[in-house]
């Protein structure tokens, strides 16, 4: 009697977890892919996730901007993100010596990332402190020509560079990033809502929910994986009506309670990582 107990206990247990990936798969991740192919088409298949230049996995695309190039940096930069310089030489010389004198590089360069096999297009900073051994950046590549909007969408990963260290797969001098990547990506587009240069936001899925994640450093990260879309508009000019703030387009339910299960999710992978 003991016996047959024990295996219909088993049984049962198999059972929800075997429903429990069916509810997840059918009313979770399915609707999540139809609505990226429903809301960018063209982004159907990408890898969403960068490599470095030695082919190691790198940082997740977690943010995009659509709109003309011109448009962009006319935004980063009212935002307070200045273009990083490009890596050569005296470049390179620069933002060691910014590190060890502790001394202002506003436009320090930033690594090479590959996304489909190409580097960033445009790769913007945001100094805190008074070297570039701590900063903000994000890199963007320009993905589509004409995505839903009928403007080009670019594709970026940003996130907080909290100190200079060794790779761990490499041995290499590099950056280490901190762990959280959606704190990046909400308040670059905070900042681009706050110049008054997006007219709407909405998300696309991304890398998918990654509790300890490993950047091309090896550096630890958590993400709720998706990508946070700002539509880019050009500001008012002086003098004329403010325009209303940007309205997030409406998200289905399945995506909001995602949202409240990766907030729990989040709280314990910050309290382990931090």
């Amino acid at each position: 009697m003991a016996a047959g107990s024990g295996r219909l206990r088993r049984w049962a247990k198999l059972a929800a977890v075997l429903a429990g990936l069916y509810l997840g798969l059918a009313y979770l991740l399915v609707p999540d892919i139809w609505a990226n192919y429903e809301r960018q088409p063209g982004l159907g298949g990408r890898p969403m996730l960068t490599t470095t230049t030695a082919g190691i996995p790198g940082d997740p695309i977690n943010v995009g901007l659509a709109g003309p190039r011109d448009l962009l940096v006319r935004g980063m930069l009212a935002a307070g993100w200045r273009p990083a310089d490009p890596i050569t030489l005296r470049s390179a010389v620069g933002i060691g010596l910014s590190v060890i004198l502790d001394r202002p590089y506003p436009d320090a360069p930033v690594s090479t990332l590959l996304f489909e096999g190409r580097p960033q297009d445009l790769a913007f900073e945001k100094p805190v402190g008074g070297s570039a051994d701590r900063r903000h950046h994000v890199r963007f590549w320009r993905v589509l020509e004409r995505g839903s909007e009928g403007q080009p969408l670019f594709l970026g990963a940003v996130s907080f560079d909290r100190g200079v260290g060794i790779s761990r797969y490499t041995g290499q001098i590099t950056h280490h990033i901190g762990p959280d990547l959606d704190a990046e990506r909400e308040a670059l587009i905070a900042a681009l809502a706050d110049a008054r240069f997006l007219a709407s936001t909405y998300r696309l899925p991304g890398s998918g929910p990654t509790l300890v994640g490993r950047n091309g450093g090896g550096d630890r990260y958590f993400t709720d994986g998706e990508v946070l879309v700002g539509v880019l508009e050009a500001p008012p000019s002086p003098g004329a009506t403010m325009p209303p703030d940007p309205v997030p387009v409406p998200e289905p339910w399945w995506r909001r309670l995602r949202h409240v299960l990766w907030a729990g999710l989040r709280a314990i992978a910050g309290a382990m990582m931090g």
